[in-house]
């Protein structure tokens, strides 16, 4: 009697795991959608502002940045981009001529380095809606 509750758990435990992985894998796989299928609008880098090309070439080159907070981890809390871990997406400010702020415009970076994002995505309105760069 004995061994029959101990099959009966090791494969109740067997099972609870393999529903685990199956959970963890669908949410990876979720959490990693690619930026070619995140459904935005896209936008060419020629479309960019002149400002935007130049941010994102600072970008690429790893700076310097004309504003102090360029660079800093965006948290997604509009959750509009794929949702991936904090600290994945940086955001960096598109200069808007004759504002006497940062403006509304930014480009949105993600990936590992910053220096080659896996996906950028512009936003001209404070984050009230983004466009995929595509190159």
């Amino acid at each position: 009697m004995l061994q029959n509750v101990a099959a009966r758990t090791s494969r109740f435990s067997v099972a609870c795991l393999m529903m685990a992985a199956a959970l963890f894998g669908t949410a990876l796989v979720h959490s990693r959608e690619t930026p070619a299928t995140d459904g935005l609008p896209t936008v060419t880098l020629a479309e960019l502002p002149a400002q935007g090309r130049d941010t994102y070439r600072l970008i690429l080159q790893g700076g310097p940045f004309p504003y102090e907070k360029d660079g800093v981890v965006f948290g997604n809390r509009e959750r509009i981009l794929p949702p991936y871990k904090r600290g994945y997406y940086r955001e960096y400010t598109v200069r808007t001529p004759g504002s006497r702020d940062r403006g509304a415009r930014r480009l949105v970076c993600g990936g590992l380095q910053p220096t080659a994002p896996e996906a950028c995505y512009y936003t001209s309105d404070h984050y009230a809606s983004f466009r995929r760069l595509v190159e």
